[in-house]
């Protein structure tokens, strides 16, 4: 129902064991707690993960720990960590397809919306990542409609494109939970 209350919602905050990209992490983190939203975070081990800017955060639980019907959404931070840490991690793309099938929102920034593409969620979707070579191609080859806009939302798939919209992206998310 539109409008409804954002409390009982749950998202799921994928970040890279290290080198995560501090504003795509803790930008949107601050959008969904303002809104009331209940967040986990999950990495690869809950051993503390540190961002490429130097803060760092405590997950709460390891990638191959999550069952995420118990969420209404995953959101990926980007950051070179991305690419090391996440882009080939089987378990996470299990968990991104699952989600998408479960028609929950599935969302990722910077150079995570490869994680989508790998996924196979992005096929015939428009999507936006890192003006990065690699990346585009990545999204491409996953059957992605590249643009290069700072936010794109289809239907419950929100992909966003560098630090600099990581505001945006939190708030783009928010909006598509509401309307589950």
């Amino acid at each position: 129902m539109p409008g409804s209350d954002l409390d009982s919602k749950k998202v799921l905050m994928v970040v890279a064991q290290e080198g995560f990209r501090d504003e795509e992490f803790f930008e949107p983190r601050e959008v969904f707690e303002d809104a009331g939203v209940t967040i986990t975070i999950a990495s690869k081990t809950t051993n503390e993960a540190s961002g490429v800017l130097g803060r760092s955060v405590k997950p709460d639980v390891a990638i191959d720990k999550v069952i995420i019907a118990e969420y209404d959404a995953i959101v990926i931070s980007g950051g070179p960590g991305s690419r090391k840490y996440l882009w080939s991690d089987k378990n996470l793309r299990e968990l991104v397809a699952e989600a998408f099938e479960q028609e929950k929102v599935v969302a990722a920034i910077c150079i995570s919306p490869v994680v989508l593409a790998r996924a196979g969620v992005l096929e015939s979707k428009k999507a936006t990542v890192f003006k990065d070579p690699e990346s585009i191609k990545e999204l491409e080859k996953g059957g992605a409609i590249y643009e290069d806009e700072s936010v794109i939302v289809v239907d419950n798939v929100v992909t966003g494109r560098d630090p600099a919209s990581a505001e945006e992206f939190g708030e783009a998310i928010i909006e598509v939970l509401e309307n589950l």
